[in-house]
């Protein structure tokens, strides 16, 4: 995940007859309160800016109310905004032509909605494939890019059943399948899964996720479900009042919230879910030891030190807590976590090993220790 593929500058949408008089009242200082109090016009977006990177799962969620749904249509234009600008792969779009932006839509974005839209005369197969007929694509050509969506998302076997034959998970995952079918620079899903059942909503979040993973798809996904937004999210954007008030990684807004709003947002959250190893662990000088070093001997008195070599890369620990003479331990004979891994992996483990936990970066670095300590404190703050 790197360079942005959609971004989003100082977008307005003012619902209404009078959306000029509602830019001038916001532009002298007006809310969106004082605008609906005098004009009767609706601010649902208020200026609005952020970008999104390719191959992130990007959520915007928020209450009801908040412009979360209102913006997803705003970026291929189902809406017009009325003021700001809207770039993919560095293009402004606000300023295409009806033409232009059917061919954005067909070739670089495509739109899966919570209510799943399957034609119920059609089979799973030519609902798939729905997208590239009305784009006059060949009947061979769309059907082999039907197939290979379906088979991407679990459905191969099913290419002539009917959607009435299908479970609801099985139904979203045809829509699914058909946003696929373009191969987008940009899958847009608004509220995709709220109607599912449990169960099926988590087994699609996991779908989801292998998706991206696999072909590092870029997808902007809305969201009023907090929990849905962190298991999915590699950032969220957080709106409120047709407001973006914070984007973050799910971490960085538990631990940084921007405003009170956010921080009661997130109040309730189990952060031993949302925290990694990584965001508590602490790298402590005193302990680190770059090799070469002459002995264990040679160790100022610690129970437990830590050795590196270039670039911090953890090549194993000294234990000096027996009393004994100290011994020093490879890494294979340890215990160790990633920076990834959720903290609620880590507790028995930091709890069942007497030294504080290495926490290692993907390269093999030390990032730094986790001692009992150290977890509950971080646990106690939120």
């Amino acid at each position: 995940m790197g360079e942005e593929i959609l971004s989003v500058k100082n977008i307005f949408k003012v619902f209404g007859a009078r959306p000029n008089e509602a830019m001038k009242m916001l532009e002298s200082g007006k809310n969106k309160d004082d605008v609906f109090r005098e004009t009767g016009q609706v601010v649902g977006v208020f200026d609005a800016s952020f970008s999104v990177r390719k191959g992130e799962i990007f959520v915007i969620m928020g209450l009801s109310g908040s412009g979360k749904s209102t913006m997803v249509r705003l970026f291929n234009r189902l809406i017009e905004p009325t003021s700001g600008s809207i770039f993919l792969n560095g293009n402004e779009i606000t300023g295409l032509s009806d033409k232009e932006l059917l061919g954005v839509r067909r070739k670089d974005m495509s739109m899966v909605f919570q209510s799943f839209a399957l034609m119920p005369h059609l089979t799973v197969l030519d609902n798939a494939a729905f997208g590239l007929a009305v784009s006059s694509v060949g009947e061979a050509e769309r059907y082999r890019r039907a197939r290979e969506a379906l088979e991407q998302v679990g459905l191969a076997g099913h290419e002539y059943s009917y959607p009435h034959q299908l479970s609801g998970g099985m139904q979203q995952r045809v829509g699914l399948a058909r946003a696929l079918t373009n191969d987008p620079s940009i899958l847009l899903m608004d509220e995709a899964f709220s109607a599912l059942d449990p169960l099926i909503r988590t087994e699609m979040q996991d779908e989801l996720i292998r998706l991206q993973a696999e072909q590092q798809r870029t997808i902007v996904f809305i969201s009023h479900d907090l929990d849905e937004a962190i298991r999915i999210g590699h950032r969220i954007a957080i709106m409120e009042g047709g407001r973006v008030v914070q984007v973050g990684t799910p971490q960085e807004i538990l631990n940084n919230p921007a405003s009170d709003y956010v921080e009661a947002f997130f109040k309730g959250v189990d952060s031993s879910k949302v925290l990694r190893a990584g965001d508590v662990a602490r790298y402590d000088s005193d302990i680190v030891i770059r090799q070469p070093v002459g002995s264990p001997d040679d160790i100022q008195p610690t129970p437990y030190a830590y050795l590196t070599g270039e670039d911090r890369r953890f090549i194993g620990l000294i234990d000096s807590s027996g009393g004994d003479a100290p011994r020093q331990l490879a890494p294979e004979q340890l215990s160790t976590v990633t920076f990834d891994t959720p903290l609620h992996d880590v507790l028995d483990l930091a709890a069942s090993v007497p030294y504080p936990l290495p926490v290692l970066t993907s390269e093999g670095a030390l990032h730094g220790t986790l001692t009992k300590d150290s977890i509950l404190k971080s646990l106690s703050r939120h």
